[in-house]
């Protein structure tokens, strides 16, 4: 770490006089120097991305909709998956960046809300605390299949409609991102929602969101990133005034970025660690996307495994670096590789993909032993009981969700039940790391 203490970490003392998490019930998972601790102990995981679960009971067809999400938490639980990550709500409706976007919309206009959309997050959050299970909820979006950051800028006319609706080249997505950071009104949309979300009581529950030990954390976005470089001073400043914002707010929970690491924060090791050692923000998070990042080309995977994992090792331990620095807990919270010669179809077979969840489950074992800072991984993505429609890449409304967003093949990533060799070694990896099913 630096000798000299950036101005971001000596406000951000300020406002939160220098203090860590603590919460006030044991069930709360909370911070201690650069470990979780959920009841009384140390808390390590291994959970799932599960980003549509609190939309399922919604649906047209809810009783439906509520029976998966019941037999897909028992299914989890019985794996051993105690942490899910799940998005918390959606901007906006219509075409965004040339594909449909999420549906239904907590926000479907600016300023209008449907807040009975979060009834389904409430039946969510209320089947986790029967089965002792907890979520990370993402509050927007730097992408664009929830509406996230480009709708608040279109609504604020930063961005035209026809911006907004056609297909953008990186470049134009990077540029027309990049300007939520110095937006006032756009950051003003984002806390309107969030208040509304952290406000929020469980209509099956009765219970505050504020005062409920099953959520673990409120998390600023989904990949929030600079975008370009001239974004990057107001980025710090958004990330310290929004969680401050949050830490005011509740505090019980914890509060994280949801940044993918390095390759997310203009590829900089020290913005990564500036952003970080905020006082508001409790850990770390890295995401790792070897298709994304070009780390194999082709649809051979398998014949690629072993580069990919070895660099995937690289970027955690440098990572894991900064966290040591820092004395917080680090989380790799999103992690994925498509299924054998890169299939969609959940019959096809999963080698490649084992071999590679297997070193990151590797990671978090010898961390748990060693009583390190990386505290837990999160699949992306689960796909549940869910199926790609034969002949049909992309989702369509109607369609039941599943672990790959809109914007992508459906089937890409998604970790479905029937995958029984993955599922198998992540309990054989979760009974040694997780807290033990009563």
């Amino acid at each position: 770490m630096k000798n000299k203490v950036s101005i971001f970490l000596l406000i951000s003392m300020i406002v939160m006089g220098g203090a860590t998490t603590r919460a006030n019930d044991k069930d709360f998972v909370s911070r201690k120097d650069r470990q979780f601790i959920r009841h009384g102990k140390p808390y390590y995981f291994i959970g799932v991305n599960y980003w549509y679960g609190g939309m399922l009971a919604i649906g047209k067809d809810s009783v439906r909709g509520k029976e998966r999400l019941r037999k897909e938490l028992d299914f989890l639980r019985s794996k051993g998956v105690t942490n899910l990550r799940v998005l918390a709500g959606s901007e906006g409706r219509g075409l965004v960046n040339g594909v449909e976007r999420l549906k239904p919309s907590l926000q479907p206009g600016h300023g209008q809300f449907a807040p009975e959309i979060l009834q389904g997050l409430d039946f969510l959050l209320s089947e986790m605390a029967r089965r002792d299970m907890v979520a990370v909820l993402y509050l927007s979006n730097n992408w664009e299949w929830s509406g996230g950051f480009l709708q608040y800028l279109n609504w604020n006319n930063r961005i035209s409609d026809s911006t907004m609706k056609s297909k953008m080249s990186w470049d134009g997505l990077r540029d027309n991102t990049s300007l939520f950071y110095s937006c006032e009104p756009c950051m003003e949309d984002y806390l309107r929602q969030v208040d509304l979300i952290m406000s929020r009581v469980n209509t099956y529950t009765g219970r505050p969101y504020v005062e409920d030990p099953s959520i673990m954390a409120w998390q600023l976005a989904n990949e929030p990133r600079p975008m370009r470089s001239a974004a990057v001073a107001n980025y710090k400043k958004w990330i310290l005034s929004a969680a401050a914002h949050i830490k005011a707010k509740d505090k019980n929970h914890l509060v994280t970025i949801g940044t993918e690491g390095i390759m997310g924060t203009d590829e900089s090791a020290d913005l990564f660690r500036e952003v970080h050692e905020l006082a508001p923000v409790d850990y770390l998070t890295v995401h790792i996307w070897p298709k994304n990042w070009q780390w194999f080309k082709g649809t051979d995977v398998n014949s690629q495994v072993k580069e990919v994992i070895q660099r995937s090792e690289e970027y955690i331990a440098k990572h894991v670096g900064i966290a040591g620095e820092l004395r917080k807990p680090m989380v790799i919270e999103e992690f994925g590789l498509p299924r054998d010669g890169h299939s969609f179809s959940p019959k096809s077979t999963t080698t490649a993909r084992d071999a590679y969840f297997e070193t990151i489950f590797s990671a978090v074992k010898k961390s748990h032993q060693a009583n390190d800072v990386i505290a837990g991984c999160n699949i992306w993505s689960f796909g549940g009981i869910a199926r790609p429609r034969p002949g049909q890449l992309f989702w369509r409304e109607g369609d039941d969700f599943m672990g790959d967003p809109p914007q992508e093949e459906q089937g890409l990533n998604s970790l479905f039940d029937s995958d029984t060799s993955t599922w198998k070694l992540i309990k054989s990896f979760a009974d040694i790391i997780s807290p033990k099913i009563p």
